[in-house]
């Protein structure tokens, strides 16, 4: 009496209220998921914080460096044998000015190779009143430490078109507010030369491939050199690399005389950083460069490996008397130096042309 009627199995219990199996296949599978992309979000806003401020905190070392360095220089330079002249050029008894002569220069001086520091440049209408020291130059190695020099054009403050390129958004961002200077502001750029004052002439955006702005402008046969001036080249708009802004400025007073050997210098730079030398097809390296360059994408794997390693670690060590956190203390940072890394080999100009970012 009560039996269950014979050939009829036994009714399932489902007073203990546990879930059927396949409820904790999907916790956990949505467990996992929500897991990863917390820790994609922070990989991602640690990217970012890098590229805003620990580049400029990197690059503020460099030009630490090259302070320094351009010290030594200086305090090594013999002076020129006639002062450059950083005012408005002297007039004649007509009241026309005369034509512009070159201070000679003393053949000691030693014409800048690649990654050598040519100088320094404040802008004082915009707020950068700091000297942002420039090396020799373009390319993204370089660009990283502070502004950087085209080589085969002139050095700030000789004849020609002296021509420097910088960040607008990452590391330290010397040009970042270029977009605001407005014709007759000044640029004050030192050299070994002596100290050379500009005056904007005018701001304007281009393609990346428009080379023609570095070139020489409105040469003549008697001045192949063409006008004394200083272009500034940089991203446009801010946090893209879709265009290039310009700014152009004209040289107050009489260019110097270029330094002995320097044309064969540059030559010698050109052909050794061959395409990043800029003015060839693009004005800068960032028109080609990609989002990661090698070994960027190891790095990555790495990083993943190690923090998949730590996790497992501490899975394995919670079944043990071993504190569990023990795995994070010495996987954390291995994680994070291996991403720095990675940091260090990702492109944020190149990332934003890739996917065509336009902020």
């Amino acid at each position: 009496m009560g039996a269950e009627p014979p050939g009829e199995p036994p009714a399932a219990d489902t007073g203990s209220g546990a879930p059927p199996p396949s409820r904790h296949r999907v916790a956990r599978v949505v467990g996992a998921v929500g897991r990863l992309m917390m820790t994609s979000g922070v990989v991602i806003l640690l990217l970012v914080a890098y590229q805003l401020w620990g580049t400029g905190l990197q690059t503020n070392r460099s030009q630490d460096r090259l302070a320094d360095e351009f010290a030594a220089l200086v305090d090594q330079t013999p002076a020129t044998t006639e002062a450059p002249t950083t005012t408005e050029a002297p007039t004649t008894t007509e009241g026309q000015p005369p034509e512009a002569t070159p201070a000679e220069v003393d053949p000691t001086v030693a014409p800048p190779g690649v990654g050598d520091v040519i100088g320094s440049f404040t802008i004082p209408a915009i707020g950068k009143t700091a000297p942002t020291y420039t090396v020799e130059g373009t390319t993204t190695a370089q660009l990283k430490r502070g502004g950087a020099h085209y080589p085969g054009t002139p050095l700030p403050g000789q004849a020609g078109n002296a021509s420097v390129a910088g960040h607008r958004t990452t590391y330290a961002a010397p040009l970042h507010n270029v977009d605001d200077l407005v014709p007759g502001d000044e640029i004050f750029f030192t050299t070994l030369q002596g100290e050379f004052t500009y005056a904007v002439r005018e701001v304007k955006i281009v393609e990346p491939d428009e080379v023609s702005v570095i070139q020489p402008q409105n040469p003549t046969p008697e001045h192949p050199e063409g006008e004394n001036l200083l272009t500034l080249t940089a991203c446009h708009p801010k946090y893209s690399a879709e265009q290039r802004i310009i700014v152009v400025a004209e040289l107050v007073g009489n260019p110097v005389a270029q330094i002995a050997g320097q044309a064969e210098a540059a030559e010698q730079t050109q052909e050794l950083l061959g395409e990043d030398a800029g003015g060839g097809s693009t004005i800068d390296a960032f028109a080609t460069e990609p989002a990661l360059t090698f070994p960027g994408a190891w790095w990555g794997l790495l990083c993943m490996l190690l923090w998949g390693l730590t996790r497992v670690m501490a899975l394995v060590l919670r079944r043990t008397k071993v504190p569990w956190p023990l795995a994070y203390v010495i996987g954390l940072p291995a994680s994070l130096l291996v991403l720095y890394l990675f940091f260090e080999s990702f492109s944020y100009e190149g990332f934003a042309r890739s996917v065509g970012l336009n902020v």
